[in-house]
């Protein structure tokens, strides 16, 4: 046993690109594989719309996103992981396969041919400097309760994409999910002040009685 551990550390070592997860686990190729595939692999934010549509038109429906049921496979699993070794960021599809975890109670879902874990590693892999993958691993981790290592994680994304308005929405809902309220705050005004539409984030600002307005530009703060 203590041989195949020593085994493992040496692949780990030499498997070329790896990520350090936020539980302090290191994935890489020789645990989740590589990420070339038959189709792909896109960046899910520049890939063009022919490709993304093909894909999504067949294995990501409305249907597989809201996890009902699969389209070309038996439950949503089949199609998520097709999606996503096709795009490996893929945002939406990550945080669909995340909730499947999540509501399956384990890190391989049925269907899926990968752990979440994995989706998780090979998402970062693939695009490094796209912040929402670790958004959604710190939502996965704060979800499980793991409060410390999804900080962790949201504090890496953050320091990716520091002014975009869609992370930084994201961002105050995995602070919510934390109850780090000043931290929500912050990054719901950030998130607004740059124009996100949505008012999700502040109603639940909002409902935990946390939200306050920015002072007005040259008023005392009180």
């Amino acid at each position: 046993m203590r041989l195949k551990k020593l085994l493992l550390a040496v692949l780990l070592l030499w498997s070329g690109t790896q990520v350090v997860h936020a539980q302090g686990v290191v994935l890489g190729e020789a645990v989740c594989g590589s990420l070339t595939n038959h189709f792909g692999p896109y960046d899910y934010r520049t890939v063009s719309p022919q490709n993304l549509n093909m894909v999504e038109r067949a294995h990501f429906t409305p249907p597989v996103e809201r996890l009902e049921r699969g389209n070309t496979t038996m439950g949503p699993g089949g199609d998520l992981s097709y999606t996503l070794n096709v795009f490996p960021n893929h945002h939406r599809a990550l945080m669909s396969m995340m909730r499947f975890a999540l509501r399956e109670g384990r890190a391989m879902p049925k269907g899926s041919s990968r752990t979440i874990e994995c989706w998780f590693d090979r998402a970062q892999r693939y695009a490094p400097n796209d912040p929402m993958p670790k958004v959604i691993e710190g939502l996965y981790l704060a979800a499980r309760g793991q409060n410390a290592q999804a900080e962790a994680k949201l504090d890496e994304a953050l320091a990716l994409e520091p002014a975009d308005p869609n992370v930084h929405y994201n961002l105050g809902l995995a602070w919510m999910d934390l109850r780090r309220y000043d931290r929500a705050l912050e990054s719901a005004h950030k998130a607004y002040a740059a124009g996100h539409p949505l008012p999700g984030l502040r109603l639940r600002l909002e409902r935990a009685g946390h939200w306050r307005e920015l002072p007005a530009a040259g008023a005392p703060v009180q």
